[in-house]
């Protein structure tokens, strides 16, 4: 009997599912709106109307789906399926998410922390598909990572492990929105970067991006890289102080799990070279030099995508 798992990414804003065969080929994807003004019942009763939708649309039976994928945003209990608190679904507190969506659509359901699944996504059959060490970073309004580490998922204790967004790199550094001072995610994040140039702009710095700030109110990560590569020097120290806190976060990750690869995703990967190649350069520049490292630093390959893949590839592993 042919065997089939579906892949959710929930979202704020949208929800994303994927139907993929036992290879984790995607089949069918669809999305709906994520009603922030529904109680959990009414929430969890669409998601799971939505995922019966899906596999009949494909021709496929429930009878054949072995299991479904959950990536949700923390904090929660992985473990106990259980989402604690959302930050865009205020309506979701303490609910029992994984077994009430398993109830709505009759199969187990694997429920996990959105980054993770991002990274087991990549890991499965992404950048780092080759690979039994990893160690993930998406870098969009934070960072969030995910580890891999002899081919599984290091959750920790309390399931939180992981939030490598949080490391400190410059003690007594910037505050960060979590409350601790000197995180990466204070420096790297595309916020972040946007910000601090922002902030450069306003205490008075000479730099095209002024143009930017006066017209849109606003600086963009986008913009701080564009006005990098047309040689704005505030924009350009900007992007590589960014990439200089990334690159240590990468030589402190390389001495704590020694992955193989270390992979990176998130809108603020549409920077291309111009910033993975100034990772790569400020971490040959900062890692010790007693023996060669092979330690491969990329981007990720499945986008979007990386939810929904992700999600299913985990399904699969933790049911057979």
């Amino acid at each position: 009997m042919a065997q089939y798992f579906v892949g959710i990414d929930f979202g704020g804003t949208n929800t994303k599912l994927g139907l993929f065969d036992s290879d984790i080929n995607l089949l069918k994807r669809s999305s709906i709106p994520t009603d922030i003004d529904l109680e959990c019942d009414a929430l969890v009763e669409a998601m799971g109307n939505a995922v019966k939708e899906l596999v009949s649309d494909a021709e496929i039976s429930m009878d054949d789906v072995k299991a479904v994928g959950l990536a949700s945003p923390g904090p929660a209990q992985y473990k106990k399926g259980i989402i604690e608190a959302a930050t865009n679904l205020p309506k979701l507190v303490n609910v029992p998410m994984r077994d009430m969506l398993s109830d709505a659509v009759g199969k187990p359901v694997v429920f996990e922390n959105d980054a993770n699944v991002a990274c087991w996504g990549e890991f499965a059959i992404g950048a780092a598909k080759d690979a039994e060490d990893m160690v993930f970073f998406t870098l969009g309004t934070g960072i969030g990572g995910g580890i891999v580490n002899r081919g599984k998922l290091l959750e920790g204790s309390g399931d939180n492990a992981a939030e490598l967004g949080h490391l400190i790199i410059y003690p007594g550094g910037r505050k960060c929105n979590c409350g601790q001072r000197g995180c990466v995610e204070a420096y790297a994040s595309a916020t972040n970067t946007a910000k601090r140039a922002a902030e450069a702009v306003e205490d008075g710095f000479p730099s095209t991006l002024k143009e930017v700030l006066d017209k849109n109110g606003e600086i963009t990560c986008k913009d701080v890289f564009e006005h990098s590569a047309n040689g704005d020097p505030l924009a350009r120290e900007t992007t590589e102080e960014t990439a200089r806190a990334l690159a240590v976060l990468c030589v402190n990750m390389l001495h704590t799990t020694e992955p193989k690869q270390i992979v990176f995703a998130g809108g603020m990967i549409a920077a291309g070279d111009a910033l993975l190649s100034r990772i790569k350069h400020y971490f040959n520049e900062s890692i010790w030099h007693l023996r060669k490292e092979t330690v491969e630093i990329c981007f990720a390959t499945l986008g979007e995508d990386a939810g929904i893949v992700g999600a299913a590839a985990l399904a699969k592993f933790r049911t057979q």
